[in-house]
This record gives C-alpha cells, structure tokens and sequence, in this order.
C-alpha cells in the first residue's frame, strides 16, 4: 500500500503497544506488564489532520541477545524500520537511559530515517520533567514528552509525523479488498503460510505454539485481486488456556474471524480433524463466513497412494459434517505446493457468501422443490410455503413465509437449503433460513 508508514520500536517494555493502540484509537495491540508481549509486527490505520497513514507496532529490541524468540522479534523490528517512511522511539521516563536504549538509538541512526524520540509515561501535566532532559544523551533531537495512557504530547508527535511524509496524491480507495483470517489450532502452519503467500519473513515461524500472539493484518495483492491476510494465534481449549496474554490472543483470533470475509481452517494433514479443529470451525460457521478447510503439511504425509487425498477428504467431510460446503484444499506452506490455487477458491466462496439471488428465480426453485417433494403434514394439516425472497448477504439469508411454522420440520428445511445450493452454486458459504408464518411481521 502507498499510505505513509510510521514504526514505533524501543526496547522491552516502554509502552510501544500502548502507545500504538493510543494512536490508531483501537485496542490492536495487546498490552500486559510483561516485556515481550508483542512479538510480530502489528498494522493499524491512523488519520490525523485529514491525513491517513499506518501504524507499525514492533517487539521489543534486545540487542545482543542470544535468545532465538528475541532474535526473531529484532529482525522483526529491523523489516518494520526498513519499510517506515519515519520512527517514533519510545523510552521510560521513569528508567532513564539504559544500555539497551543507546543501542536501539544507535541502530536507529544508522537507519538514516527521521527519528522522533517519545518519553513516555510523562504523565503528570505541567512543568517540564527533568528527568527527560537526560534522553537527549542519545543524540536524537526531536524529543517529545508523551504519555500513552492519558494522550498527553501525541498531537505534537503526530504533527512531526505528518512533516516527514512525502506530497500527498490523489489515490482511490481500497473498496475490493477481500479480508482473509487464517485460524486454526496452535502449531498447523498458520504463520508458515502467510509468509509463503507473502514472499517475506512477515511474521515468526516457530515449533513452539503460541509463538504468534496478536491478529496479524497483511496487505497483498497480485493478478486475482486484493486481499487483507490476518494471521491469528492457534486458539487451544479453554482449559488449557491459563495465561493472561492468551486468554487475550484467543479474543483477537474470535475477532479477527468476525471481521473477516473469508476464513482459512488450517488442518494438519498428519494429525487430521481434532476436537479443538472441529470447535474452531464451528466458530466461523456460527459466524456464517465463506470457509475453505485447508490442509497443510501435505508433503510429510508418507506412504500416499493413488485414493489417500480422497480417503482424507472423506475423513474430514465426516469429522466436520456441519461443513459439507467448504471446499478442501491440500497444500504445504512449507514447499509451496498448491498455495497458488488458493487464491481462485478464497475469490469463489468470497463470490457465493456476498451473491445475491433474485425473488422470481428463488420462488420457481421453491415451486419445482415442493412439487418433487411435498411439505410434511402434522395431524392431518399440511404445511403451506407462500414464497420465499433473499434478505441479506454474509452469509445468503433465506426468508421463507408459510402457513404454520410449526409444521416446518428441519429435515425439510435442509432439503430446500440443498436444493437452492444445488441450483444457484453456492458451495462455500454458509447458508441461513428464516421461516416465517402468515401474520408475521416483516422486519
């Protein structure tokens, strides 16, 4: 994307998330007293002065750190410093200047990107802090007081940020971009596969579930369209869920399916469907998103032979038999193989969950369905269906005014639910039904 892109970095534990989520006015980012909370690079939007621009929150910078999880998180923080148009260094008032803030600030230089320093946690409003005089030791000049909890200095720190960003020219906006959350349990490939479809080490890949904390969005685009990639953290059973900041990552990940328009299930190929596979699931067909099942890890499954990916689908249309919908795709994140034909399936089943169908075509599909089948009877009284009519979209939603609703048995329900799929194409979405009996008022 062409909008300006401003990198919030420091060390451990001075605020950067805090000030983030300040800054782009939504809790993105999450925030708990412990260093090392966000690892990846969190995007958010922000506008100030009519002027719209991104945000890029970063891990904590531990220079000359042997630790491989604070190794991931610098390179991180280094792709983001890479990519910003400027910097806000954030720094605590409350600690002073310590060694791991004249490294940050000496990488910083090195940069050569406008650099802005925020003393954060100046929370008191008044005279001038002394103690922020003593950041001026690390020989970046615009220094701004700031306090992320109360807002205090951030206009001025955003005025800086507007002064260092290029002309601004006309540009559309982005109407078509399709949102796609990728979900799953911990440890599937989730992080592996937006990285492949991306081309770049975007977020960290490691065997140590709950390495990805936070929602992650990414921007991509290539000859199928736009998309808005969110990579989530793996959501394990609630009862295996004791930290904090997991109990906070599993609301990201139940987030980012509710703001998505399509949703990846990622399925180890090795491991099958699992019970917490089967709930994750459920949570986007509950949500009524375009779901494709995909599996990942294809290339260690041993022993194939001429009809495993058959049987295997076979499997996971049984295990997962409320989404007999969803399309399958087998693929590995780690050698790339079929993750180019997700694309043309995310653009399908994005088609048939935002596809509307008219009333004329629905009601002669109405009329052909009850005639092969006739509507149940209940103590000698027989269902009547006046007509149906679509209400909404995402997912296709289904109104159909009868007699008595009473009379409307489910199984008969399902059987026009399978007749309108069968007709109007509409494999990959959910679909929802509303039966309405006469007197009933129309919303």
């Amino acid at each position: 994307m062409s909008k300006p892109l401003v990198a919030i970095v420091g060390r451990p534990n001075v605020g950067k998330s805090m000030l983030f989520n300040k800054l782009t006015g939504r809790r993105t980012s999450i925030v708990e007293d412990t260093p090392g909370v966000t690892r990846d690079r969190i995007y958010g939007d922000c506008e100030w002065c009519g002027r719209k621009f991104s945000l890029v929150d970063t891990g904590g910078i531990e220079p000359g750190t042997e630790n491989d999880m604070l190794k991931f998180m610098r390179r991180q923080a280094e792709i983001g410093i890479l990519l910003a148009d400027c910097i806000i260094m954030v720094v605590d008032v409350r600690s002073g200047v310590t060694a791991a803030d004249m490294d940050v600030a000496t990488m910083l230089r090195k940069s050569g990107k406008p650099v802005a320093l925020a003393v954060n946690k100046c929370d008191s409003v008044g005279l001038t802090n002394p103690d922020v005089y003593e950041f001026y030791s690390l020989g970046i000049g615009d220094l701004f007081e700031t306090s992320a909890v109360h807002g205090h200095g951030t206009g001025d720190l955003l005025d800086w940020c507007l002064a260092q960003f290029p002309e601004e020219t006309e540009e559309e906006e982005e109407t078509d971009v399709v949102s796609v959350a990728i979900v799953g349990k911990p440890n599937v490939g989730k992080s592996s596969l937006l990285n492949r479809i991306l081309g770049e080490e975007r977020v960290i890949v490691s065997n140590v579930a709950g390495t990805t904390r936070d929602a992650i969005d990414s921007y991509f685009e290539n000859e199928t369209g736009k998309y808005c990639f969110i990579d989530t953290a793996g959501m394990r059973r609630k009862s295996k869920v004791d930290d904090a900041i997991e109990k906070f990552s599993n609301l990201r990940s139940i987030g980012a399916i509710e703001r998505s328009d399509v949703c990846l299930i990622l399925i180890d190929a090795n491991e099958g469907v699992t019970e917490q596979d089967t709930k994750i699931a459920g949570l986007v067909h509950e949500a009524g998103k375009a779901a494709v099942i995909v599996v990942n890890k294809w290339d260690a499954v041993e022993d194939k032979q001429t009809n495993t990916m058959r049987d295997k689908e076979t499997e996971i249309r049984r295990d997962l038999s409320y989404m007999t919908y969803a399309p399958v795709v087998f693929l590995s994140a780690l050698t790339g193989q079929r993750v180019d034909k997700l694309f043309e399936v995310i653009r399908e089943v994005y088609k048939q969950n935002t596809s509307r169908v008219t009333t004329g075509a629905l009601n002669s599909v109405l009329a052909e369905a009850t005639a092969r089948v006739q509507p149940p009877t209940d103590k000698g009284r027989r269902l009547k269906i006046y007509y149906m009519t679509q209400a909404g979209t995402k997912p296709p939603h289904f109104v159909i005014f009868c007699n008595d609703a009473r009379l409307f048995h489910f199984s008969y329900q399902r059987y026009l639910e399978n007749q309108i799929r069968e007709v109007f194409g509409l494999q990959g979405t959910p679909i929802r039904i509303t039966i309405r009996q006469k007197g009933d008022k129309e919303e």
